[in-house]
């Protein structure tokens, strides 16, 4: 039983004690502490905020619990039900909010859930801006110090549903989505969304793309996931089978919460989480130039393929808020995360499944080729991912200091932990926020490479 809390919300497992879980209390604090926050920032008068769900069995639970503590700050609510966190993220500029509460815990299994916290824009908190929450929320006085609205200045809560619907209007709708080349291909696509928000969106989305044969795996949105929801290849033996039974040109799978998505080959072998936004950007770029950003934790393959189409990869800090960062910085053209998450901001600035599953599609249409031929195209490469515990003595800076030194005559960047690139790999250490760990990513052309290249760096760490 675990609650976390961090600069992008609170999450954890239902049930238990307050304070340990996440439990009534625990939801009641955190979102008085936005609330108060959002008063703290925003001008005088009425203000607005959005809050959609996934499906998770608690979801409804949760988001009575939000909505009322809200509504009683004085806070008109917008509830648009079960929503893909793309769709909340759209729907908070769309209503012009003063923020929204995305009710999610991502990948983590049902017993998990989660607030996530977005601004008026509709993204992610800054790290300033959720560390403010935080300590609001840690206040031992904040019950004492908060002014509950009277009868006349209670918000209201009123249901608007229409966002899944407009999200798909706002996907069809962008130049870059070619529809009639989709429709030629006449494709058979399989779908597994982990009977969450996908199973309502994605089926519609395919339809509106002129997509007619749809083959559904775990579409009912009952919470329940039918296998590990982090789509991972180890967890996607279903839709596996299921693409090669019925003959489909490939499948899609997203998360519960539709942000990140990973594509398996008509042949049953999976494409590559990694390579989802790589694809994607290798589409965009054939048609408009610009920069492309990832994380420093994400595939390669992004910046070769962002290099031989003549233009620039910049690399961000792990986590979406600092890709959107730098995605504004450099005015990129697409980015995201090398966990299938892809952002495109002639959209908005969050990951996005449901645009990334149209733009795939529009770049496979008009390549002609099977999806397995597609992913041929691309370079190869394999992540290690390892982790290094450490104990309550660990000098943890002496110790990246010392590998800085060791590799001091190679390319460092030092913007997240510790990125040390070679000619065509590289290792990435990071300190966990939340674990006494260190992080250790390694990737190069084979897996047997990257294992023995993260090896030789965690050897040099001197705490296995």
């Amino acid at each position: 039983m675990t609650l976390i809390k961090s600069i992008s919300g609170i999450r954890g497992t239902i049930g238990g004690k307050a304070g340990e879980c996440l439990t009534p209390p625990d939801i009641v604090k955190y979102a008085a502490a936005f609330g108060v926050w959002v008063k703290k920032n925003t001008g005088s008068g009425k203000r607005k905020l959005v809050i959609g769900r996934d499906a998770r069995p608690s979801g409804n639970m949760v988001s009575n619990i939000i909505t009322g503590t809200l509504s009683g700050l004085g806070f008109d609510i917008i509830n648009i039900g079960l929503a893909t966190t793309p769709t909340v993220e759209i729907a908070v500029p769309e209503e012009k909010a003063d923020g929204g509460i995305i009710i999610t815990a991502s990948h983590n299994p049902e017993q998990w859930n989660a607030l996530k916290l977005l601004n008026s824009r509709g993204e992610f908190l800054s790290d300033k801006d959720g560390k403010e929450i935080l300590e609001i929320a840690e206040d031992d006085n904040i019950f004492k110090d908060i002014y509950y609205s009277e009868v006349e200045g209670i918000g209201e809560i009123s249901i608007n549903e229409k966002y899944n619907k407009l999200h798909i209007g706002k996907i069809t709708d962008l130049d870059m989505v070619d529809i009639d080349a989709i429709k030629r291909s006449d494709l058979r696509i399989t779908i597994d969304c982990v009977n969450s928000v996908g199973g309502l969106v994605i089926p519609d989305l395919l339809k509106a793309l002129g997509v007619k044969d749809i083959v559904k795996l775990y579409c009912e949105p009952t919470g329940r996931f039918p296998h590990n929801p982090e789509p991972l290849p180890e967890h996607l033996k279903d839709i596996s089978e299921a693409v090669k039974t019925s003959n489909s040109d490939l499948g899609f799978v997203v998360d519960p919460d539709v942000d990140r998505l990973a594509i398996v080959n008509e042949d049953g072998t999976m494409f590559g989480e990694e390579y989802t936004l790589v694809a994607v950007a290798d589409y965009i770029l054939k048609h408009k130039k610009g920069n492309t950003v990832s994380n420093m934790s994400s595939t390669r393959a992004l910046r070769d393929i962002t290099e031989k189409h003549g233009c620039k990869y910049e690399a961000s800090a792990v986590g979406e808020v600092n890709v959107v960062e730098k995605m504004k910085t450099v005015n990129a053209v697409i980015g995201g995360e090398g966990n299938g998450g892809v952002i495109y901001p002639e959209l908005h600035y969050g990951r996005d499944a449901l645009v990334g599953i149209a733009l795939f599609l529009s770049h496979y249409a008009r390549s002609g080729k099977k999806c397995s031929e597609l992913r041929s195209l691309y370079p190869d490469y394999y992540i290690s991912k390892n982790k290094v515990q450490l104990t309550p003595d660990t000098d943890v800076d002496n110790i990246l200091a010392n590998i800085m030194e060791k590799y001091k005559n190679y390319p460092l960047s030092t913007i997240d932990g510790i990125k040390i690139d070679f000619e065509k790999e590289w290792v990435h250490l990071r300190r966990s926020n939340t674990e006494p760990i260190i992080r250790i990513y390694a990737e190069s052309s084979t897996k047997e490479k990257a294992d023995a290249l993260a090896e030789s760096v965690m050897n040099d760490l001197g705490v296995m």
